[in-house]
């Protein structure tokens, strides 16, 4: 999930070029589930509570993460990753967990929202702001605004078609935008924020609980009950001292709008609401009362792979017709001849393993749709050839092997766009985890070129491939390209994704007990990049492993 929080500079996500931005993965559990408030009194792991209050500030989406691991100039790497949310056919089993906050204007949702995050210490929490669903007004709408006769509490004021669209995807793990909206010009800037990997999502707004379908996305309902008097002392300090409002405008526009909004819209929700929190992010049996839920309910959705059993699944089936090995020439047969050899020094291995990579692409760009075309010579005669069916090609690297296919990518197709998914097993649980992402703007709209030097169980495939179905990838439209495949990782991604097209130069038929290729070509990356990996990790065939 990147890091998107106002507040914090050097953890938001990087824009440049044609891409969304880093996104720095850490890890939870989640899923959707009932309201009920049963078990809370299991020992739960939680961060302590404090009374220390954050100064009201205009809210915007964000999320949360662990301290990073690794930090450069333009990016944030964190040490925990994000466990599979999806099942060994790639199906999402694991819905986000959704709390809505409903409550009075400045009644101190934002607090009591940041204060629930820092307690549950879980990472991959997100903070959706109904704020930045308001909808763009017009000339008209401007200026009543402008002169304080707008009525921004009234439920026309926001978009619920959107807002119930991007938090039901967001519930289902896909990657949504979230609009930008700017309260000095009142209209949406160019910019959308991208939010992705969410697997709790704290929603607060003042008519949180006003829109039915809104109320069926919602596993938790949290009503931020705090004085008015309260509320109004807090409006107008936040009004005076961050949009230079005067006190008789603030005044006007509260007895006009706010006050009668709260009582007609927001006050009768409190009757759906699973929880009332008087005084707001003060009152700390309340929050711990929330964090323990939602704890409990994590703990409920946990649900871990059976790498055996995956391993098992399909032996003796024939291979997929999807996939597609190059033919074993005695060219190619004598490069993994060479590749293959433990006693290869190092620069030969890279020379060879480049040309088989060059080999590999362009046999993989021939599965592209192309269409039929005329054009015209130098000497005035017609040629009838071919060129691609769509709009672009996109190649996307598994770091950190992967990488090492993009030179002979780019050498083949010109101005190609690039992204890296970082993706590591974990040795406690065997699961592979999502750390790290930077995938190019509308990928949605490119056929993707995914890249591994090697892949033995398919684990870190499987979970890439579903990275780019949540960016909205056609499946069909998802080549996988690999030097060497074990047989279980080529039916272990046919199984789960039977329209992706499984390209390679050769596959083994057996995975050791490490769940490594045999007779394989070792471990790549350490060969390629010269490393040889400390003792308490070690790079797999797939992904780095720590």
């Amino acid at each position: 999930m990147a890091a998107t929080s106002s507040d914090s500079k050097p953890d938001e996500p990087q824009t440049d070029g044609g891409t969304e931005g880093d996104r720095s993965m850490s890890r939870s559990d989640s899923g959707s589930g009932d309201d009920s408030l049963d078990g809370l009194s299991n020992h739960v792991p939680r961060c302590p509570l404090t009374p220390s209050l954050s100064p009201r500030k205009r809210t915007t989406s964000q999320s949360k993460t662990e301290p990073p691991l690794l930090r450069t100039s333009k990016r944030t790497i964190y040490t925990a990753g994000r466990p599979p949310w999806y099942n060994v056919t790639g199906t999402t089993f694991k819905e986000a967990f959704v709390i809505g906050l409903c409550g009075g204007s400045a009644s101190g949702k934002t607090t009591v929202a940041n204060k629930i995050i820092e307690a549950l210490d879980v990472p991959w929490v997100v903070l959706l702001s109904m704020d930045s669903f308001y909808k763009v007004l017009n000339k008209e709408e401007q200026e009543l605004a402008a002169k304080n006769e707008y009525n921004f509490d009234h439920p026309d004021a926001f978009d619920f078609e959107l807002l119930v669209n991007i938090l039901r995807k967001l519930k289902k793990g896909k990657s949504i935008k979230v609009p930008v909206y700017d309260f000095t010009t009142h209209s949406r800037r160019k910019e959308w924020k991208t939010v992705y990997g969410a697997n709790v999502v704290i929603f607060e707004g003042i008519l949180a609980f006003a829109n039915k379908e809104l109320l069926k996305l919602l596993d938790m309902k949290v009503f931020v009950d705090t004085d008015s008097d309260i509320r109004l002392i807090r409006r107008l300090k936040r009004d005076i001292s961050q949009r230079g409002r005067d006190i008789s405008g603030i005044i006007k526009q509260y007895n006009k709008f706010v006050k009668p909004a709260f009582e007609q819209y927001i006050e009768p929700t409190v009757q759906v609401a699973d929880i009332v929190v008087p005084r707001g992010g003060e009152n700390f049996v309340a929050l711990d009362l929330i964090v323990q839920h939602v704890h409990s309910q994590l703990e409920k959705r946990k649900m871990r792979w059976d790498i055996s059993a995956l391993a098992s699944a399909h032996q003796g089936q024939p291979l997929p017709k999807t996939l597609s090995v190059m033919e074993s020439t005695p060219q190619v047969r004598g490069m993994h001849t060479i590749i293959r050899n433990r006693e290869t020094n190092r620069d030969e291995f890279i020379f060879y393993s480049k040309r088989l990579m060059r080999l590999l692409i362009e046999h993989a760009l021939s599965f592209l749709p192309l269409k039929s075309v005329s054009v015209e010579t130098p000497q005035g005669s017609i040629y009838e050839g071919k060129r691609l069916c769509g709009n672009r090609i996109t190649g996307v690297s598994i770091l950190r092997a992967g990488e090492t296919m993009e030179q002979a990518l780019m050498a083949v197709c010109k101005d190609i766009r690039l992204g890296k998914i970082l993706i590591q097993t974990n040795h406690d649980t065997g699961e592979p985890e999502l750390h790290y992402l930077r995938l190019p703007k509308d990928i949605s709209e490119d056929y993707v070129i995914l890249m591994d030097s090697t892949v033995s169980t398919g684990a870190a495939a499987l979970m890439a491939v579903r990275v780019l179905l949540d960016h909205d990838v056609a499946e069909d439209k998802i080549f996988l390209l690999s030097l060497l495949m074990a047989e279980m990782g080529v039916h272990s991604v046919a199984y789960a994704f039977p329209k992706v097209r499984i390209i390679t130069t050769a596959v083994d038929k057996e995975v050791n007990d490490q769940f490594h290729i045999i007779p394989g070509i070792g471990n790549f990356g350490d060969r390629y990049f010269g490393t040889d990996a400390p003792s308490d990790w070690c790079e797999s065939d797939e992904g780095m492993e720590f």
